[in-house]
Protein backbone atom coordinates (compact mmCIF):
# COMPACT_ATOMS: atom_id res chain seq x y z
CA UNK A 1 0.00 0.00 0.00
CA UNK A 2 2.93 2.29 0.95
CA UNK A 3 4.46 1.59 -2.00
CA UNK A 4 1.15 2.27 -4.11
CA UNK A 5 0.71 5.32 -2.22
CA UNK A 6 4.27 6.92 -3.47
CA UNK A 7 3.63 6.02 -6.89
CA UNK A 8 0.58 7.98 -6.97
CA UNK A 9 1.96 11.11 -5.10
CA UNK A 10 5.39 11.49 -6.02
CA UNK A 11 6.25 14.26 -8.66
CA UNK A 12 8.22 11.66 -10.76
CA UNK A 13 4.79 9.89 -11.32
CA UNK A 14 4.02 12.60 -13.66
CA UNK A 15 6.61 11.95 -16.42
CA UNK A 16 5.25 8.60 -15.91
CA UNK A 17 2.30 8.97 -17.10
CA UNK A 18 3.47 11.66 -19.93
CA UNK A 19 6.17 9.35 -21.22
CA UNK A 20 4.57 5.64 -20.99
CA UNK A 21 5.52 3.20 -24.07
CA UNK A 22 3.18 2.49 -26.67
CA UNK A 23 1.77 -0.49 -24.57
CA UNK A 24 1.19 1.29 -21.72
CA UNK A 25 -0.78 4.00 -23.60
CA UNK A 26 -2.93 1.40 -25.64
CA UNK A 27 -3.25 -0.17 -22.09
CA UNK A 28 -5.10 3.49 -21.42
CA UNK A 29 -6.20 3.96 -24.50
CA UNK A 30 -6.06 7.53 -24.04
CA UNK A 31 -3.84 9.85 -21.91
CA UNK A 32 -4.59 11.01 -18.53
CA UNK A 33 -5.22 14.77 -17.99
CA UNK A 34 -3.81 15.83 -15.09
CA UNK A 35 -5.00 18.34 -12.45
CA UNK A 36 -3.89 21.63 -12.31
CA UNK A 37 -2.85 21.39 -8.58
CA UNK A 38 0.00 18.95 -10.09
CA UNK A 39 1.60 21.67 -12.27
CA UNK A 40 2.61 25.51 -11.93
CA UNK A 41 -0.89 27.85 -11.79
CA UNK A 42 -1.96 29.01 -15.03
CA UNK A 43 -2.96 32.42 -13.70
CA UNK A 44 -1.81 34.50 -11.30
CA UNK A 45 -3.74 34.01 -8.44
CA UNK A 46 -5.39 37.40 -5.54
CA UNK A 47 -2.82 38.45 -3.67
CA UNK A 48 -3.68 37.86 0.00
CA UNK A 49 -5.35 40.12 2.14
CA UNK A 50 -6.66 41.61 -1.04
CA UNK A 51 -10.45 39.61 -0.91
CA UNK A 52 -13.00 38.06 1.91
CA UNK A 53 -14.07 35.01 1.72
CA UNK A 54 -17.37 34.06 2.32
CA UNK A 55 -18.95 31.69 5.09
CA UNK A 56 -20.51 29.13 3.56
CA UNK A 57 -21.88 27.74 6.95
CA UNK A 58 -20.67 25.63 10.26
CA UNK A 59 -18.09 22.91 9.97
CA UNK A 60 -19.50 19.88 11.21
CA UNK A 61 -18.65 18.32 14.16
CA UNK A 62 -18.07 14.21 14.71
CA UNK A 63 -16.32 11.42 16.85
CA UNK A 64 -13.04 10.26 14.94
CA UNK A 65 -9.68 8.63 15.56
CA UNK A 66 -5.81 9.73 14.89
CA UNK A 67 -3.30 7.66 13.70
CA UNK A 68 -2.39 6.91 17.29
CA UNK A 69 -5.39 5.41 17.86
CA UNK A 70 -6.98 7.56 20.59
CA UNK A 71 -10.90 8.92 19.78
CA UNK A 72 -11.18 12.46 19.57
CA UNK A 73 -14.26 15.19 18.32
CA UNK A 74 -13.19 16.89 14.79
CA UNK A 75 -14.11 19.87 16.69
CA UNK A 76 -10.93 19.18 18.83
CA UNK A 77 -8.63 20.08 15.93
CA UNK A 78 -10.73 23.62 14.83
CA UNK A 79 -10.98 26.62 16.55
CA UNK A 80 -7.36 27.55 17.03
CA UNK A 81 -5.79 26.95 13.85
CA UNK A 82 -7.38 27.70 9.88
CA UNK A 83 -7.46 24.07 8.97
CA UNK A 84 -7.96 22.50 5.67
CA UNK A 85 -9.84 19.65 5.35
CA UNK A 86 -9.76 16.93 3.05
CA UNK A 87 -11.74 13.49 3.02
CA UNK A 88 -9.50 10.40 1.06
CA UNK A 89 -9.58 6.64 1.22
CA UNK A 90 -5.93 5.09 1.19
CA UNK A 91 -6.07 2.80 -1.84
CA UNK A 92 -7.35 5.45 -3.92
CA UNK A 93 -6.05 5.25 -7.46
CA UNK A 94 -7.67 7.82 -9.41
CA UNK A 95 -4.55 10.44 -9.91
CA UNK A 96 -6.99 13.41 -9.88
CA UNK A 97 -9.14 11.81 -6.86
CA UNK A 98 -7.28 10.91 -3.20
CA UNK A 99 -3.87 11.12 -4.40
CA UNK A 100 -4.42 14.77 -5.52
CA UNK A 101 -5.80 16.10 -2.47
CA UNK A 102 -2.63 14.36 -0.74
CA UNK A 103 -0.22 15.42 -3.00
CA UNK A 104 -1.34 19.40 -2.74
CA UNK A 105 -1.12 19.07 1.40
CA UNK A 106 2.37 17.52 0.29
CA UNK A 107 3.24 20.63 -1.39
CA UNK A 108 1.80 23.00 0.90
CA UNK A 109 3.53 21.36 3.79
CA UNK A 110 6.66 21.91 2.35
CA UNK A 111 6.41 26.01 1.82
CA UNK A 112 4.56 26.36 5.57
CA UNK A 113 7.44 27.86 7.18
CA UNK A 114 8.94 29.92 3.57
CA UNK A 115 5.10 31.07 3.39
CA UNK A 116 4.36 32.01 7.25
CA UNK A 117 2.03 29.96 8.36
CA UNK A 118 3.61 27.05 10.74
CA UNK A 119 1.83 27.83 13.59
CA UNK A 120 -1.36 29.65 11.53
CA UNK A 121 -2.51 26.18 9.36
CA UNK A 122 -3.56 22.40 10.52
CA UNK A 123 -3.76 19.93 7.63
CA UNK A 124 -6.23 17.09 8.24
CA UNK A 125 -6.45 14.05 6.11
CA UNK A 126 -9.98 12.00 7.14
CA UNK A 127 -10.44 8.49 5.98
CA UNK A 128 -14.45 7.81 4.52
CA UNK A 129 -13.23 3.83 4.06
CA UNK A 130 -12.74 3.16 8.41
CA UNK A 131 -13.34 -0.57 7.05
CA UNK A 132 -9.84 -0.67 5.53
CA UNK A 133 -8.06 2.39 6.88
CA UNK A 134 -7.45 1.27 9.89
CA UNK A 135 -4.89 4.05 12.62
CA UNK A 136 -2.13 1.76 11.51
CA UNK A 137 -2.85 2.60 7.89
CA UNK A 138 -3.43 6.16 8.48
CA UNK A 139 -0.14 5.90 10.95
CA UNK A 140 1.86 4.15 7.70
CA UNK A 141 0.47 7.44 5.66
CA UNK A 142 1.90 9.96 7.63
CA UNK A 143 5.20 8.45 7.85
CA UNK A 144 4.93 8.16 4.36
CA UNK A 145 5.17 11.45 3.85
CA UNK A 146 6.97 13.06 6.67
CA UNK A 147 4.72 14.53 8.29
CA UNK A 148 7.08 14.70 11.76
CA UNK A 149 7.54 18.30 12.22
CA UNK A 150 4.44 19.84 10.63
CA UNK A 151 0.38 20.21 12.01
CA UNK A 152 -0.56 17.13 9.31
CA UNK A 153 -3.04 15.04 11.24
CA UNK A 154 -4.15 11.84 9.82
CA UNK A 155 -7.82 10.34 11.17
CA UNK A 156 -10.16 7.83 10.27
CA UNK A 157 -13.70 6.65 12.58
CA UNK A 158 -14.52 3.79 14.28
CA UNK A 159 -17.22 2.58 11.52
CA UNK A 160 -19.32 3.99 8.88
CA UNK A 161 -21.89 4.81 11.50
CA UNK A 162 -19.40 6.93 12.90
CA UNK A 163 -18.55 8.65 9.75
CA UNK A 164 -21.82 9.00 8.32
CA UNK A 165 -23.17 12.12 10.18
CA UNK A 166 -19.86 13.59 9.24
CA UNK A 167 -19.92 13.10 5.32
CA UNK A 168 -23.50 14.43 5.63
CA UNK A 169 -22.71 17.76 7.53
CA UNK A 170 -19.63 18.01 4.82
CA UNK A 171 -22.24 17.49 2.20
CA UNK A 172 -19.42 15.02 0.93
CA UNK A 173 -21.15 12.05 -0.78
CA UNK A 174 -19.42 8.75 -1.20
CA UNK A 175 -20.24 5.24 -3.33
CA UNK A 176 -19.19 2.11 -3.00
CA UNK A 177 -18.43 0.25 -5.67
CA UNK A 178 -19.13 -3.35 -6.91
CA UNK A 179 -18.14 -6.02 -9.40
CA UNK A 180 -20.83 -8.72 -11.62
CA UNK A 181 -20.99 -10.61 -8.44
CA UNK A 182 -22.35 -7.76 -6.07
CA UNK A 183 -18.68 -8.37 -4.22
CA UNK A 184 -17.27 -5.05 -3.07
CA UNK A 185 -14.24 -3.69 -5.20
CA UNK A 186 -12.73 -1.77 -2.82
CA UNK A 187 -12.96 1.21 -4.42
CA UNK A 188 -15.34 4.27 -4.05
CA UNK A 189 -16.96 6.64 -6.37
CA UNK A 190 -16.93 10.02 -5.23
CA UNK A 191 -16.52 13.98 -5.82
CA UNK A 192 -12.93 15.24 -4.17
CA UNK A 193 -13.96 18.42 -2.14
CA UNK A 194 -11.32 20.07 0.20
CA UNK A 195 -12.61 22.34 3.09
CA UNK A 196 -11.25 25.67 4.36
CA UNK A 197 -12.47 25.98 8.06
CA UNK A 198 -11.26 29.37 9.88
CA UNK A 199 -10.93 29.65 13.58
CA UNK A 200 -14.48 30.29 14.16
CA UNK A 201 -15.59 27.04 12.81
CA UNK A 202 -16.71 28.39 9.69
CA UNK A 203 -16.39 26.90 6.21
CA UNK A 204 -14.91 29.38 4.06
CA UNK A 205 -14.40 28.05 1.14
CA UNK A 206 -14.96 24.76 -1.05
CA UNK A 207 -12.29 23.68 -3.43
CA UNK A 208 -13.10 21.26 -6.53
CA UNK A 209 -10.38 19.51 -8.83
CA UNK A 210 -9.96 22.36 -10.93
CA UNK A 211 -9.23 24.70 -8.27
CA UNK A 212 -7.49 22.56 -5.55
CA UNK A 213 -4.16 24.33 -6.34
CA UNK A 214 -1.32 25.14 -3.48
CA UNK A 215 -0.93 28.67 -4.64
CA UNK A 216 -4.59 29.64 -4.13
CA UNK A 217 -5.17 27.37 -1.12
CA UNK A 218 -2.11 29.08 0.61
CA UNK A 219 -3.17 33.08 -0.55
CA UNK A 220 -6.60 31.86 1.00
CA UNK A 221 -5.04 30.89 4.66
CA UNK A 222 -3.27 33.57 4.50
CA UNK A 223 -5.83 35.98 3.97
CA UNK A 224 -7.86 34.35 6.59
CA UNK A 225 -5.23 34.69 8.95
CA UNK A 226 -5.37 38.58 8.31
CA UNK A 227 -9.00 39.45 9.33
Amino acid sequence: MKKLFLLSIALFSLNVLAHNDKKDIDILQAPILLAPGYGPLTFEAPKAGTYRQPIYGEATDGKVINSAGTSQKLYDLMGDKVVLLSFIYATCNDVNGCPLSTAVFHKIKRRLSKAGLKDDLRLITLSFDPKHDTPEVMADYAKSLETQQTDWRFLTTESQKELRPILEGYNQTIQQEYDDEGQSSGTFSHTLRVYLIDKNKKIRKIYSVGFLHPDILINDVKTLTLE
